[in-house]
C-alpha cells in the first residue's frame, strides 16, 4: 500500500512544475509586503480627509499586526498536518478579499476590522510559504536569497503603489486593486493545482545536511527567538514610520505629496532588494552564524547615527542601513530550517512569525505614543539601535553550525 501512493505521488511530482511553485512563493511574498504595508502611507492622506490625528490612526494597524504575528503558527501547522496548497490558496483569496473590503470602509472601526483581516490572513505566507519553498529548493540559500529580495520589492512596492494610487486616484483604489489582483492570482494557484502543476512538496528536504544535536537544537532556538524578535521588532519599526520620517525630514521632499514620499521608500527597500541575492549566495557558502552576526554588527551604529540626520544624508543612511539589514536575511531562514525537523518546517516558521512579529507589534503603539509626545522619532532610533545591540550579542551566542557550510546531502525526514 505505501509502495503504490509512494508512485502516484513520484508520478505527480513528475508532473508538477517546481518553478511555478517557487513563482508562487516569490510573488505571493511581494504581495504579502505589497499588502501589509498599504497603510503607513495611506494614513498620511487619511489626515487629511478624516480630520484625524497621525497618532489615531496609525493605531488603527495594532489588531492588524498583532494577528499578523499570532496567525501564523497555526497556520504553520496546518500546513503540516492539512495542506501547505491549501493554505497558500487561503492565503491569496483572503488576503485579497480582506484588502478589497478595507477600501470600503467608511469610518474608523470598519478600516480596522479591515487591516485586522489583512493581517490575519497575510499570517498565513510566512510560515506556509517558506516551508514549501525550503522543501521544493536544491539550494536553499540561493532560493532563500531570491524570495527575499522578491520581498524586499513588495517593501518597495508597498508604499509606492499606495502613494501613486492615492495621488491619482484615492486611497480607496490604493487597497482594493492590489486586492483585486491578489484574488486573481488565488484563482490562478487553485486551477495550477487542479491542472496538477502544483502539487504538495513531501514532508522532507531535498537538501539538507545531517541533523544538530537535540542540545544545540534547543539552544540555537532560544537563541534564535530573541535576535529574531529584536530583529523584527527594528525592522517593523522601521518600515511603519520611514513614510512619515520622510515626510517629516527631507524638507522640501514633502511637497512632492504621497506619490513622493511613497516612491523615496520604495527606493530605499529597492535599494535593499539588490542585497538579497547577494546575500543567498553567501548563505550557500559561508558560516551562517558569522553571516547573521555581521549583520547586526554594521546595523546598530547605522541606527544610531540616522536618529542625527535629515533631509538626503537621511536617505543616503536609511538605504544603507536597510541594505546591511537585509543581509542577514536568509542566514536566519536557513539557519531556522536548519535547525527545525522536517516534517515541522512549517509550525518551526510558525512559531518564529508568532515570536517575531507578534511582538514587534507592540511597534505600533510605540510609534504613536512617542511621535505624539516628542513629535519626532529620535528616540525611536535610540531604542531600535539598542535592540540590535542585544540581536547582535545574541547572534554571537549561536552554535557554529559547521555543518552547514558543508555540501548538501540529500536527506529524507520520516513522515510521520
Amino acid at each position: 500500500m505505501d509502495a503504490a501512493r509512494c508512485a502516484v505521488e513520484n508520478h505527480a511530482m513528475k508532473r508538477a512544475s517546481p518553478a511555478l511553485a517557487q513563482g508562487f512563493t516569490n510573488v505571493g511574498h511581494s504581495l504579502d509586503h505589497i499588502l501589509t504595508l498599504l497603510y503607513p502611507t495611506i494614513v498620511i492622506v487619511l489626515e487629511k480627509e478624516w480630520g484625524r490625528s497621525y497618532g489615531e490612526l496609525i493605531g488603527l494597524m495594532l489588531v492588524g499586526q498583532i494577528l499578523f504575528g499570532l496567525a501564523a503558527l497555526p497556520a504553520g501547522w496546518l500546513a503540516d498536518r492539512w495542506s501547505t496548497l491549501g493554505m497558500m490558496a487561503i492565503y491569496f483569496l483572503g488576503t485579497g478579499t480582506a484588502a478589497i473590503f478595507t477600501g470600503l470602509a467608511t469610518t474608523p472601526f470598519h478600516l480596522a476590522v479591515g487591516l485586522a483581516g489583512i493581517g490575519f490572513f497575510a499570517a498565513i505566507y510566512h510560515p506556509v510559504g517558506m516551508a514549501w519553498l525550503v522543501r521544493t529548493s536544491l539550494d536553499r540559500g540561493r532560493a532563500l536569497g531570491w524570495n527575499g529580495m522578491f520581498g524586499s520589492i513588495g517593501v518597495a512596492l508597498g508604499p509606492l503603489i499606495a502613494g501613486a494610487l492615492c495621488q491619482w486616484w484615492s486611497w480607496r483604489v490604493a487597497f482594493i486593486l492590489p486586492g483585486s489582483i491578489t484574488v486573481l492570482i488565488g484563482f490562478g494557484l487553485l486551477a495550477s493545482w487542479r491542472m496538477g502543476m502544483l502539487v504538495e512538496a513531501p514532508a522532507m528536504s531535498i537538501s539538507a545536511p545531517p541533523p544538530p544535536p537535540r542540545r544545540e537544537m534547543i539552544r540555537a532556538f532560544f537563541l534564535l527567538s530573541v535576535t529574531m524578535t529584536c530583529g523584527a521588532m527594528v525592522y517593523q519599526s522601521f518600515s511603519i514610520m520611514l513614510p512619515k520620517l520622510f515626510g517629516d525630514r527631507l524638507g522640501d521632499t514633502s511637497s512632492l505629496g504621497a506619490f513622493g514620499i511613497g516612491g523615496l521608500v520604495g527606493l530605499v527597500y529597492l535599494c535593499a532588494g539588490a542585497a538579497m541575492p547577494v546575500s543567498g549566495w553567501l548563505a550557500d557558502r559561508f558560516q551562517m552564524q558569522r553571516l547573521y552576526l555581521a549583520s547586526f554588527v554594521l546595523q546598530a551604529p547605522f541606527l544610531l547615527l540616522a536618529a542625527y540626520l535629515e533631509s538626503w544624508p537621511l536617505l543616503i543612511a536609511t538605504i544603507i542601513m536597510v541594505f546591511i539589514g537585509t543581509l542577514g536575511g536568509p542566514a536566519e531562514n536557513k539557519m531556522l530550517a536548519y535547525y527545525t525537523p522536517g516534517r515541522w518546517q512549517g509550525t518551526g516558521y510558525g512559531a518564529k512569525f508568532v515570536l517575531a512579529l507578534g511582538v514587534s507589534a507592540s511597534s505600533i503603539p510605540l510609534i504613536a505614543w512617542m511621535y505624539e509626545a516628542t513629535g519626532g522619532f529620535y528616540w525611536l532610533f535610540i531604542l531600535m539601535s539598542a535592540l540590535a545591540t542585544i540581536a547582535m550579542i545574541g547572534a554571537a551566542m549561536l552554535p557554529n553550525g559547521e555543518a552547514q557550510a558543508v555540501a548538501p546531502q540529500a536527506r529524507a525526514a520520516p513522515a510521520e
